[in-house]
């Protein structure tokens, strides 16, 4: 599971269009580096996944470098900015027992929920919630309903 966070929490993603920029640069990432997404949120000021890793996954900072390197010279190109810093930092945490993967896989699904960006996270663009429903299980997706994720910590203060 990986966080990231925009600089000093500016609402720097507070477009359609630069939220689905970097949605979009997170997909193509993921995939060249070899990493499945199974969980995706992208907030105004952050944005979280959670992936399958290759069977190196030495190459998680590469891929977060390549996205914030590109995702941070477009958004700077749309808002007139350049050399502005887009990206702070990122977290991650790597997940190994299945209880905790499923909370954070419902945490990252709900997290426009979270944010009170929505009342129903299917309907948050940026959001996995809507994937989720239309290509897994529906056991799946009834079991993913009722984990809590009251119990993670997750360093989510945007």
């Amino acid at each position: 599971m990986v966080t990231a966070g925009i600089y000093q929490k500016r609402p720097i993603l507070n477009t359609p269009e630069k939220r689905t920029l970097v949605m979009k640069q997170l997909f193509e990432s993921a995939n060249h580096f070899g990493w499945r997404l199974q969980a995706w949120a992208v907030m105004i000021n952050h944005y979280h996944f959670a992936a399958l890793s290759p069977e190196d996954p030495s190459n998680l900072t590469r891929m977060i470098s390549s996205i914030h390197k590109w995702t941070a010279l477009e958004l700077n190109r749309i808002d007139g900015m350049r050399g502005r810093r887009v990206w702070h930092n990122y977290r991650e945490t790597h997940v190994t027992f299945q209880t905790s993967w499923l909370a954070r896989l419902r945490y990252i699904h709900q997290n426009p929920v979270h944010h009170g960006l929505t009342d129903h996270a299917a309907s948050y663009r940026w959001c996995s919630q809507a994937w989720l429903e239309q290509k897994a299980n529906r056991a799946f997706v009834h079991t993913l309903s009722r984990i809590k994720t009251d119990r993670i910590h997750v360093a989510d203060e945007f």
